[in-house]
C-alpha cells in the first residue's frame, strides 16, 4: 500500500491548473516551423514543391517528382523567448518584460521515401514515404500540457507531441501528379478506480490506460505545365512552371482521464468521480495553393494557405479544462478564433553543381480574434517569418553509389506586440479584468539534416 496525494496528483499529471510555463501548444512542427531544413529555409513557400520526404505533409503528390529513394535523418531546435509586460491592472502579477515561455522544442527527424513499383504487377511508378518527428531528441513521444493560467500562456509554441505522416504519390497524366497521405495523432484514455483514506493512503487501485491512433487525410495535386504541354526539347515558356494544391484535414491530440475515488465512512460508493477531457496540438483544416517558376540555376515560389481556425471554438466546448473560455454567452472575456490566410514567398539559387541557397519570408496573422479568454488567458500575435538555408549535394562520395545531401537552415520569427486582458473568476475584480499585458516575442529555429539517396 502506498501513500500519495491522489487527486492533486491526477490534476497535476495532466496539467489541469498551473501557473508554470506552458510546455505544449496548439501547433506542430510542420505548420509552426517547417519539417525539414529546406522547409524552414523557404518559410514553407517551396514546401509544396519539395520532393523530399516532408512532402508527405505538405503535398504528397510531389513524392513522384524524384524517382530515387531517400533516407533522411535530422535535428530541429526551436528556441522561444515569449514575453509579457504589465501595462496596468489591479494585482499586477507580471513585471515588465517577464519571460512566460523559454522552453525549447527539440525534435529528432527521420524520414524515408522509396519506389514501390516492383511490388505490383504493373510498370506504373508508385512512391511511398513516411516522416517522423519525436520530441526531446527522441525521448518524448507524447509532449502534452493542457492548463489554465493566471499569468497568460502562449497559444502556438512549445514542445510538440509525436509527428507522424505516411503516404504516397503517383503520376496520373503527363506532368500531373496526385498523392494521398495520413497525419496520425494519438488519442489516449486513462481510468483510475481506488479507495482512499482522508490522509491520502490508497488501496485497491485499478488503473487502465489505452491509446488509439487518429488518422486524418492529406491530399495533394501537382502540375508541371512544361511537361504537360511542351514537347521534349521544345523552347516553351511553360517550361519551369508548376502549380500545386493541397488539403490537410484537421487533427489534434486528445486525452481523457476518468477517476473514481471512495473513502470508507465518508464518501461511499459510487464515490467521487473526476472526468477530464482535453485537447492539445490542434491543427485546423488547411487549404494551400502554390505556384513555382524556375530555370536552370534558380527557382521562385509563392504559396497561400487558408487555415480554418474558427472551428476550434466548437472543439473547445468539449474540453473540460478550457470550455469556460468559449461558453461565456458573449461576455468580453469570450475566446474567439478566426480563419486566416498565410502568404509565403521563397526562392532558391544554385551557386554551382554542389551548393544551393534557399530563402523565404512569410506573414502569419494571429487566429485569435479576441483579446481575452476567461481563465485560459491565451496570448498570441501576428508574426513575420524569415528563413535562410544552405544545401550541399555531393554526387560522388567514397563507398556510396548515390549522392549525399546535407541541409542547414535558420528561421527567425518575430511576434508583434499586442495587448490582452487577463480574467479569472477567483480575482476580487471579476467580472472585470485583473491585469492588462502586452505580449511579444522572438523565436529562433535551427535545423540540419543528412539525406542518403538510393
Amino acid at each position: 500500500m502506498t501513500i500519495r496525494k491522489l487527486l492533486p496528483a491526477v490534476l497535476a499529471g495532466i496539467g489541469a491548473v498551473s501557473v508554470s510555463p506552458v510546455m505544449a501548444s496548439m501547433g506542430n512542427i510542420g505548420t509552426t516551423y517547417g519539417v525539414l531544413p529546406s522547409d524552414l529555409a523557404s518559410a514553407q513557400a517551396l514546401s509544396m514543391f519539395n520532393s523530399q520526404v516532408s512532402a508527405t505533409y505538405y503535398n504528397p503528390a510531389y513524392l513522384a517528382k524524384d524517382s530515387r529513394g531517400e533516407l533522411t535523418t535530422g535535428l530541429l531546435h526551436a528556441d522561444h523567448e515569449l514575453r509579457a509586460s504589465s501595462v496596468g491592472g489591479g494585482s499586477a502579477p507580471l513585471r515588465d518584460g517577464d519571460i512566460l515561455q523559454d522552453s525549447p522544442s527539440q525534435q529528432v527527424l527521420l524520414g524515408m521515401k522509396t519506389d514501390l513499383t516492383s511490388l505490383t504487377q504493373y510498370d506504373h511508378p508508385l512512391y511511398f514515404g513516411f516522416m517522423l518527428g519525436v520530441e526531446k531528441y527522441g525521448e518524448e513521444m507524447l509532449a502534452f500540457n493542457s492548463q489554465t493560467s493566471t499569468s497568460g500562456q502562449y497559444f502556438e509554441y512549445g514542445r510538440q507531441p509525436l509527428f507522424l505522416n505516411l503516404g504516397g504519390g503517383t503520376q496520373i497524366w503527363r506532368g500531373l501528379d496526385m498523392g494521398l497521405s495520413a497525419r496520425i495523432t494519438l488519442h489516449s484514455e486513462a481510468e483510475l478506480v481506488a479507495t482512499s483514506t482522508l490522509a491520502g493512503e490508497t488501496s485497491y487501485e485499478t488503473l487502465n490506460v489505452s491509446a488509439k491512433p487518429s488518422i486524418r487525410p492529406i491530399f495533394g495535386l501537382n502540375m508541371d505545365w512544361g511537361e504537360s504541354f511542351c514537347g521534349e526539347g521544345d523552347s516553351c515558356w511553360f517550361n519551369g512552371l508548376e502549380t500545386a494544391f493541397s488539403y490537410r484535414g484537421y487533427s489534434n491530440t486528445n486525452t481523457t482521464v476518468d477517476s473514481t475515488i471512495t473513502i470508507p465512512g465518508t464518501v461511499l460508493d459510487p464515490g467521487i468521480n473526476l472526468a477530464i477531457t482535453t485537447i492539445d496540438s490542434y491543427q485546423p483544416n488547411i487549404y494551400a495553393a502554390g505556384l513555382a517558376y524556375g530555370r536552370e540555376r534558380w527557382r521562385v515560389g509563392v504559396t497561400l494557405e487558408m487555415q480554418e481556425w474558427s472551428s476550434l471554438e466548437e472543439e473547445l466546448e468539449g474540453d473540460t479544462i478550457k470550455d469556460q473560455a468559449v461558453n461565456t454567452g458573449g461576455a468580453p472575456y469570450e475566446l474567439r478564433f478566426k480563419d486566416i490566410v498565410v502568404p509565403r514567398i521563397g526562392g532558391e539559387f544554385n551557386i554551382n553543381d554542389t551548393y544551393k541557397l534557399t530563402g523565404g519570408v512569410a506573414f502569419s496573422e494571429s487566429p485569435l480574434d479576441s483579446n481575452a479568454s476567461l481563465e485560459v488567458n491565451y496570448l498570441d500575435a501576428d508574426k513575420m517569418i524569415l528563413g535562410l538555408g544552405l544545401t550541399a549535394e555531393y554526387k560522388s562520395v567514397p563507398v556510396l553509389a548515390y549522392p549525399v545531401r546535407f541541409d542547414l537552415a535558420y528561421q527567425y520569427q518575430q511576434l508583434d506586440s499586442r495587448e490582452f486582458d487577463l480574467y479569472d473568476r477567483r480575482s476580487p475584480s471579476f467580472p472585470q479584468s485583473y491585469e492588462t499585458v502586452e505580449a511579444e516575442g522572438d523565436v529562433h529555429v535551427f535545423s540540419g539534416s543528412i539525406t542518403l539517396k538510393f
